[in-house]
């Protein structure tokens, strides 16, 4: 384990030809056209593996690959199976969905990537708790209900009074999650025994409705006092360098968890960045990673000098908020990725010296979008560069815990975070979503 802050070089490419990229695009990902330029930026031919290439033949062509994503040993191997028409230089899973789909194509075609394994683990929430463990990463006490805990975890039953052992055993108050949901999907503090209980079962509702088990395991985990961050790294060859650090403002606390503002640079001290980032670099090494981007979140209590891990992903950070990210004059996120699996040498790792922030539009009440008023007077707000609604009239509005999805986001930058922060106040203040109750319009 290690943590490097350097920027990274390479001299990769393929003589006398441009880079070939494959994509793994699920169909229900925002990311594509951040991507998608950004492969185009340096020079690459584009292969979109997506379970709805269909829709992107018209602008693809042959660069269209179908593929089943939920499936990622078959969608691999028809990926490394499409090696036959032209060499393929890197394989990049882009959320969740497609992170295994491509490590097991990029294993298949001897590309660097992270071992299955440890994707497998990561994208499991009780698989990482018992490799932390293992490995003595700092995170909270933990407990598993209703199924065999992993590795070393405490394990407990799956009734009511079960769940209500398991957070006495943590102590209280405590925090709920399902194992495979992510986006704050599935996620419940509880403050007694009785909450926790009635928490376990509102969360296996939540699951059986997207479509997972409701008999998977559920974890019940101390709630970690302190700031919470997220954390964008990459990996390289295991070595960790530290591309931003988000603090979240908004402090969320419970009872539930939805994402609202990030805003980087931290305002944390020195003294406690520093021991995050090699919590951060624990953590990964703990899970196997060794390769490409990585996204964390950590709760760090100054006062204490104590950071504890909350998870870490195989993968960048969440739908649009790479935006909120530039490195050197203009360089995206998904630009340096993207450069980093084909093995392109850049000097461009550094972060721009703005500080920059996105708001997360919340969903906060449940019915279907009639329209969002405002927009125009966010978008004039002084330091904001974007506003999008990734929400369209007539679409089903879930708040969390049950859904797992935003109205939108807005980017902003300023000369401090302080700055940003009020700009994306000034956001939130603007806009008013108007909800219909009951059955949507035709």
């Amino acid at each position: 384990m290690s943590v490097r802050r350097d920027a990274w070089h390479g001299d990769g490419g393929g003589a006398g030809r441009p880079p070939r990229l494959v994509l793994v695009l699920p169909s229900t990902t925002y990311r594509a056209s951040d991507f998608l330029e950004a492969a185009r930026s340096v020079g690459a031919e584009v292969v979109v593996a997506s379970d709805g290439s269909q829709a992107m033949a018209e602008t693809m062509g042959a660069g269209a690959l179908t593929v089943p994503v939920d499936d990622p040993q078959a969608a691999g191997q028809r990926i490394a199976a499409h090696a036959a028409t032209g060499p393929i230089d890197a394989v990049i899973g882009v959320d969740d969905r497609g992170v295994r789909a491509a490590t097991v194509a990029a294993e298949q075609l001897g590309l660097a990537h992270n071992p299955l394994a440890a994707v497998t683990a990561a994208a499991r929430k009780d698989r990482q708790r018992a490799a932390f463990a293992a490995a003595g990463v700092p995170q909270p006490a933990v407990a598993v209900v209703g199924g065999q805990g992993e590795g070393a975890l405490p394990a407990f039953g799956g009734s009511s009074e079960d769940v209500a052992k398991a957070a006495r055993h943590v102590g209280l108050p405590c925090v709920l999650k399902a194992t495979t949901r992510s986006a704050s999907q599935g996620v419940i503090r509880a403050d007694s025994p009785g909450e926790a209980a009635g928490a376990a079962e509102r969360i296996r509702r939540i699951v059986a409705a997207a479509g997972d088990d409701p008999g998977q395991p559920l974890m019940v985990e101390a709630f970690a006092p302190g700031a919470e961050v997220a954390v964008e790294g990459v990996l390289h060859g295991g070595e960790l360098e530290v591309l931003a650090v988000f603090d979240k403002p908004d402090h969320p606390d419970g009872p539930t968890f939805e994402e609202t503002v990030y805003v980087t640079p931290s305002r944390l001290p020195a003294t406690a960045l520093a021991p995050l980032e090699t919590a951060v670099a624990q953590a990964a090494a703990a899970l196997g990673l060794r390769e490409g981007p990585i996204h964390a979140e950590a709760r760090v209590d100054v006062d204490a000098r104590r950071v504890a891990m909350l998870e870490v992903a195989a993968r960048s950070i969440g739908g649009l908020c790479s935006r909120a990210l530039r490195f050197g004059a203009a360089t995206s996120l998904e630009e340096l990725l993207v450069r980093h699996a084909l093995g392109l040498r850049t000097d461009r790792a550094r972060r721009e010296l703005s500080a920059s922030g996105v708001l997360m539009l919340p969903i906060r009440q449940r019915g279907w979008l009639a329209g969002v008023e405002g927009v125009e007077t966010a978008r004039a707000v002084p330091g904001v560069e974007e506003v999008a609604l990734t929400v369209t009239p007539g679409q089903e509005l879930v708040p969390v815990p049950e859904g797992n999805r935003y109205l939108g986001f807005a980017f902003a930058r300023g000369a401090t975070p302080a700055d940003v922060e009020a700009s994306l106040a000034q956001v939130q203040q603007a806009l008013q979503v108007r909800v219909q109750a009951g059955v949507a319009s035709a």
